[in-house]
């Protein structure tokens, strides 16, 4: 007879999960692994709500395992080392990310591509070597492999700091594998949410010209009084976007909804890039012409390594780059995920787990 959450593993965990496609969270028992040798031990003190943690939630990409504990944006700090564990110690701040294991023996691992390793375990919604689910950061404590846990700078605020686990690096690891951080040149941020406005401030730490590129008119003050943009591009309106035409040198575009890409090629000069890192629901068209025409490229990318993930942390801290957050108690997250699903946050929720009473 098959073991419950609760019962399958030694160390007792609470967290929220989601148990069926309405996405409703509530409080749900299950157990973590002890501390093995490789391990570290952390306690959960701040985790942020990515919007892929909405689309699992509600299984709109139609691979959720229920119940599910999402949740890979996580900091805390930790409480146990296993014997082997000599990069961390009990008390560091650490943080933990979209991935917490690999085969490490593959190309993509021999590489520190750890995140495109065939077998990579997912943070959440995943199956661990030992058969067991893995569950998420929506919870009180997690046990992880040394490798996948990230040292937190002594600068870097935990909280405003979370985000950066998955936001930070999906935006940080294409600007740096295709070249786009040569200071000067123009850059599009098209999206101005969780992911657009971490691109925002990357981008200037680069030295770039940014441009946010929003259907929403009422973001323009904010996204250059605040965040620091150069320019504030309405893709709704066609006189401006026709005035933009063929001035960028490279745009990321952080879009989840389904949306055309023509426009966003347009914008582009000869040998632009226009790189992906959204997650629509259906596939997007690709205008051929568009491409051909003026030698762009279309490209995609997945968060990133480890080694790659600490580096985008230790730049971050550096340029005092943080996410812009509201904190919510973890008896919010339903509240959250509504208003997320209607991009009412600026501009990204981050649960005060440390803070939450949890049952």
């Amino acid at each position: 007879m098959a073991k419950s959450p609760e019962t399958e593993q030694p160390q007792k965990a609470i967290g929220w999960a989601a148990r069926d496609n309405t996405g409703t969270f509530s409080p749900f028992h299950f157990s973590r692994r002890e501390t093995g040798a490789d391990d570290v031990t952390i306690k959960i003190l701040f985790c942020g709500i990515c919007h892929s943690d909405l689309h699992c939630a509600r299984n709109e990409w139609g691979v959720t395992n229920y119940p599910i504990v999402p949740g890979h944006e996580i900091v805390g700090t930790v409480t146990k080392v296993g014997n082997n564990v000599s990069k961390f110690k009990e008390g560091d701040k650490v943080g933990v990310g979209v991935l917490v294991a690999s085969c490490q023996k593959c190309e993509s691992c021999q590489q520190g591509l750890e995140n495109y390793c065939p077998n990579m375990i997912l943070t959440y919604n995943s199956i661990d070597r030992d058969g067991t689910k893995t569950y998420g950061g929506y919870s009180d404590l997690i046990v992880v492999d040394q490798h996948y846990v990230l040292r937190f700078p002594d600068n870097m605020p935990l909280d405003a700091g979370a985000p950066l686990l998955c936001a930070g690096i999906t935006v940080y690891s294409p600007m740096k594998y295709y070249g786009m951080t040569e200071p000067g040149k123009h850059l599009g941020v098209a999206g101005l949410g969780g992911l657009g406005h971490v691109a925002v401030k990357i981008g200037k730490a680069f030295g770039l010209k940014v441009t946010v590129i929003s259907t929403s008119p009422k973001k323009e003050s904010e996204a250059i009084s605040k965040l620091g943009a150069d320019a504030f591009l309405v893709s709704s309106d066609p006189a401006k976007v026709k005035a933009a035409m063929g001035t960028m040198d490279y745009i990321i575009d952080t879009v989840s909804a389904v949306h055309s890409l023509a426009p966003l090629l347009g914008l582009l000069k000869v040998n632009g890039k226009l790189v992906t890192v959204g997650l629509p629901e259906k596939p997007l068209e690709v205008p051929i012409f568009a491409l051909v025409g003026a030698r762009r490229l279309v490209g995609g990318s997945n968060v990133g390594g480890m080694k790659e993930t600490q580096e985008m942390l230790d730049f971050c801290a550096k340029h005092n780059i943080a996410a812009d957050i509201e904190l919510v108690r973890m008896d919010q997250i339903n509240t959250a995920m509504e208003r997320l699903a209607k991009s009412d946050v600026k501009y990204r929720f981050v649960i005060d787990v440390g803070n939450s009473k949890l049952q």
